[in-house]
Formats: structure tokens, sequence, C-alpha cells
């Protein structure tokens, strides 16, 4: 099958990779480089530790943001908002 020029959007939706992890794992690794202290590299790896944490569970960032949400928000949802009641 011949790869066609139109059909550079099918990877628009991947998650980024740096290597083995998430990409947005870069970002403490970047701060460590930049900052490099104890207290950067402990960061830096518990984020890593988080991110892989997260991948684990299939979760992505803004997917675990909304499970956040909706787990504070809890099982009742209003059909009215509470300011109209």
């Amino acid at each position: 099958m011949a790869i066609l020029e139109s059909t550079h959007w099918r990877d628009a939706a991947r998650t980024p990779r740096f290597y083995f992890m998430d990409a947005f794992a870069a970002f403490p690794l970047l701060l460590f480089l930049l900052h490099i202290r104890l207290w950067t590299f402990i960061t830096a790896i518990l984020f890593i530790a988080f991110f892989i944490l997260l991948e684990k569970f299939k979760f992505t960032i803004p997917v675990f943001f909304r499970w956040i949400r909706a787990t504070i928000g809890g099982n009742l949802r209003t059909a009215r908002p509470w300011f109209r009641e």
C-alpha cells in the first residue's frame, strides 16, 4: 500500500514518547538538568514514577485529571445548578 501525502494526520493522536516513558516526564528531567540539586533529582524521579504508574493503569494526563474531578464531585449529579435552587 502506498503512503499518501494526505495521511500525515493519522499520527496526530499518538502520545509523544521519550524512549520508554511519556514525554511529559521529560520536563522534570529538564528542570533537574537546569538546576542540579538533590531535591530536583528526587522531584524528577517522583514525577517519572508517577507518569510510569499512570501509563501502567492506561491513563493519560487529561484522563487522569477528569477522573480526579469526577471522584471529587461524587456520585450525585443534579439536573439544576445549586445556585438556581
